[in-house]
């Protein structure tokens, strides 16, 4: 299909809805005259979407291509759905429609699971390695994670920021590394996303390491390893960390740390669950 019969699709398209709205339905007043013709006028939308009416006549007749915030305003004015809205920006070859995501909530399995777990440290994970819920255990492991603000609630950022999770690693550097690294994997599939983008901003200009680890692009993958944990409260632990993903979200992943069974480190994990 050639650009010149997209463009009048979207065309036809934009005018079909212009034609099943009235007036009162957009807060316009009646003017008492008899329309000509059903449905709201083009000036009338062009007036709503804070466009020329010319633009929106030769955008109606194929003879100009929108922007992606003219379209996303268009869509707001003419009241389409999302599967409208996502129709409309296909015609205009613009790919699909952009819009905000919605807050990250745990997924109610996953958070029986934590609730299961009562000597095992697991937390669930989100976008951004944003922290979206987690037990006891990995409370007392980690950090009171209810005392953080939301937006604090981020673990490449404590582990870089917050001096507490700092000290836990004697290899931090490893560490912080390979969540840069899994963090620059994630980047690449969601470019668009604002927050992310905000946290490496953040991440930049409160530490040197991961500017420069940022600016080496090496990428990876969450899974599965082994940490050393120094905790001020039970001493040393040598813990198997493993990533299980969601196949219903994803973007949602279930850590837990674990020791080898009998090992010193399995009767201080024990001891700190107990605590917690």
């Amino acid at each position: 299909m050639g650009g010149d019969a997209h463009s009048n699709e979207l065309g036809d398209f934009l005018r079909a809805r212009r034609g099943e709205l009235r007036p009162a339905d957009l807060g316009l007043a009646e003017t008492g005259h008899r329309r000509r013709v059903a449905g709201l006028r083009r000036e009338e939308v062009a007036s709503l979407a804070s466009i020329s009416p010319d633009f929106y006549t030769r955008l109606e007749q194929g003879r100009r291509q929108p922007s992606e915030q003219v379209l996303d305003t268009l869509a707001r004015v003419l009241g389409l759905s999302e599967e409208e809205r996502d129709y409309a920006f296909e015609l205009a070859g613009l790919g699909p429609a952009r819009r905000p995501r919605p807050p990250q909530r745990v997924l109610p399995h996953l958070r029986r699971i934590l609730d299961g777990l009562t000597t095992v440290p697991a937390v669930v994970i989100g976008l951004r390695t944003d922290i979206l819920a987690w037990n006891p255990p990995a409370a007392a492991l980690f950090t009171d994670f209810a005392r953080l603000p939301r937006a604090e609630r981020n673990f490449l950022r404590l582990v870089f920021l917050d001096p507490g999770v700092r000290s836990l690693y004697p290899e931090w550097e490893r560490v912080a590394a390979a969540g840069v690294a899994q963090l620059r994997r994630e980047a690449a599939q969601h470019p668009d996303d604002p927050e992310l983008a905000a946290l490496v901003d953040d991440l930049s200009s409160g530490d040197p390491d991961f500017r420069r680890w940022w600016a080496a692009h090496h990428v990876a993958v969450r899974g599965a390893g082994t940490h050393t944990i120094r905790h001020p409260r039970v001493g040393e632990l040598t813990l198997d960390w493993a990533a299980l993903v969601s196949t219903a979200v994803p973007s949602q992943q279930l850590f837990s740390w674990t020791a080898e069974p009998g090992s010193d480190s399995e009767a201080r994990l024990r001891a700190l669950a107990a605590r917690a």
